[in-house]
Parts: C-alpha cells; structure tokens; sequence
C-alpha cells in the first residue's frame, strides 16, 4: 500500500515552512502583528505561512510557476485546506500518543550536516537551522505513521473481494491488443522540410513495391530505422495507448494482413501492416482476484484517511479569511449581474 502522494503533500508543506526562514516547525499561535490566515482550533496560521506554502506548491504543480486562471481559487484552497488539515493531523497524532521515528530523523540530519558543511551560511546559522529542521521532521513523521496506521486495513472477504470486482468491472478489462508491422524511415524532428519530404518520397516508392507483392520482412530489414528492423519489422503485440493516437486512427481502419499507406510520426514516416487484432476483454473474477482484492484494500484505506479528516475538521473550529483566495471563474461577473 503506497502513502507517497500524501507523503510529498506534507514534504511541500514542510519545504514551505523550512524556506520561510526557518521559523516555527509547524502553523501554531502567531503574534498579535502578524497576520493571520486560519484559525484551527487553539492554533493559527499565518499568512506569511500560507504565502509560502503557495509558492512551493506552485513551483512544484505548474511548469511556469503560475496556475491558469481558471485553476487558481481551486488551488488556493487546495493548499489552504493542506495546511489546515496539517495543524489537525498533528493534534490528532498528539492525542494518539504517536511518536516520531527518530533513527530515522537522526539520520536525516547527519545528512543535512554532510551535504552543507563548510557552508559560511550554514555554520552561522547551523543551530537555528538545525532544530527547526528536526521539528519539521519530527511533524512529518509522527503524520507518516499516523497515515500507516490509519490505512492499516485488514485484507478482504471473498465476497467483499468479489463485490469490489462487480462494482468495477471497468478497471478490469484486458484492452485491445494489436500485432504490428512497421517500416519507418528516421527523419530527425528538427530537420528542414526537404528532409521530411524525401522520406514521404521514398515511402511511397516503398509503398508501391509492397502492393506489387514485395516481402514486408525484407523491406524492412533494408529500410526501416525503427529497433524492430532485424526481426523484419515485428513489433508484436502492442496496447492502445503505447503508440500514438495518430497511428492507433490510422490502424483502426486495417484489416488483418492491410498495409497502410505512408503516415507521418514525430520519428519520421511509417508504414504500418495490421498482422492480428485481439478485442478488449473482460477478465473473469479468477483471473484477477488478487488486484481486485488490492485495489478494494486500497480504496478502504484512503476511504478510512478522507473520514478521519472529515471528523477532525467536523469538530474543530475553523476560521480561514478567504480574502486570500481568488474568485472562482464566473463569480465576479455573477456577481456583477445580481
């Protein structure tokens, strides 16, 4: 059972907190002059907090560092919510009595210490950093073994097993799988556009002796750039979606044994021939009963972490400005409009 996605959530939030100054190792009670973002409970977070949580997130989520506009109010609160839902965990992993793995953290930090002695930086501030760093830490893994705890779900009944499977006969579907040949001649993506048409020149000239009865096999063997030409063009069976769409659209109209006329690809020019075609189907429950019985592990498990969440945020008091948030897409001119 994998905890990764949750894992690198709270290690944004952690970079987050660490990067803005190595302050406080977690959201808790903020001077009167700073300003405050959330209340949660007996605890805040301040806006300095939620600021940087936002731009490592950003940086992380988005190729340019900033969400499309349509996206942006969905991920502010996206990142407000995480923050929130930290300050929660860790009360609840506090009330849990959990403890934070500190072999673990120790050898953390001994690797902070190898990886920037002899920083000038890092030898003034060494102490400071140091034991805001191990705070962080110590937060993040006292919230990795409460997840480990909280999804520790038992392995499923057969009938639970056998229901999960009924419920989601479409994760169980072996796709359509096509038996290809390929001749391709390799034309680098970046080439001008005489090299482009050389290559369609000479796929047709190639196109031409195969609809008069050439050999696939050895026309490949001779021409062809793709890894398969020494097997004369075998590319054995292959799932939709390993190869591009453009060519799944253009073996979609290939009976078996059809060669297709010349198509272009980001690796030059093509020619294809449909060898077999094996339907979708569906796997029987035998088949597949161990992946069904993990996937139902899994959905109880993340079902198990969204409800303890949900009752944490039930019960606590939450106050959160949303000044901080942009106006979801519509809003103002809805807005205008009333």
């Amino acid at each position: 059972m994998t905890m990764r996605p949750a894992y690198f959530r709270r290690l944004w939030i952690t970079l987050a907190l660490t990067a803005a100054g190595f302050a406080q190792a977690q959201p808790s009670a903020a001077p009167a002059r700073e300003p405050v973002f959330a209340t949660v409970g007996q605890r805040t977070i301040t806006v300095a907090e939620y600021r940087q949580a936002l731009a490592v997130a950003t940086r992380k989520k988005y190729y340019h560092a900033k969400p499309p506009e349509a996206e942006l109010a969905a991920f502010q609160r996206e990142v407000g919510d995480d923050l929130v839902n930290r300050v929660l965990l860790l009360e609840e992993a506090k009330r849990r009595g959990i403890r934070p793995d500190r072999e673990r953290i120790d050898a953390a930090l001994a690797g902070y210490e190898a990886r920037y002695k002899g920083s000038r930086n890092w030898e003034s501030n060494r102490e400071r950093m140091l034991a805001a760093v191990a705070q962080q830490l110590e937060a993040d893994s006292v919230l990795e073994r409460l997840e480990r705890q909280v999804k520790a779900v038992r392995e499923p009944s057969e009938r639970e097993a056998r229901a999960y499977y009924e419920q989601h006969k479409e994760l169980f579907v072996e796709p359509e799988q096509v038996k290809l040949g390929v001749i391709l001649l390799k034309v680098d993506p970046s080439s001008p556009q005489a090299a482009w048409n050389a290559a369609h020149e000479e796929a047709r000239r190639i196109h031409k002796r195969l609809a008069a009865g050439a050999d696939f096999a050895e026309l490949a063997k001779l021409h062809s750039g793709d890894l398969s030409a020494g097997r004369g063009g075998d590319m054995g069976y292959v799932h939709r979606g390993m190869l591009p769409e453009a060519v799944h659209a253009v073996v979609d109209k290939l009976a078996p044994g059809a060669i297709s006329t010349p198509v272009q690809v980001l690796e030059g020019v093509a020619i294809l021939r449909l060898d077999d075609r094996k339907l979708a189907r569906q796997r029987s429950f035998d088949e597949v009963r161990e992946r069904a019985g993990d996937l139902w592990q899994r959905a109880e498990a993340d079902a198990a972490w969204k409800s303890l969440i949900a009752e944490l945020r039930k019960r606590t008091t939450i106050r959160v400005d949303e000044s901080h948030f942009a106006q979801p897409p519509g809003a103002a001119a809805k807005g205008r409009a009333g």
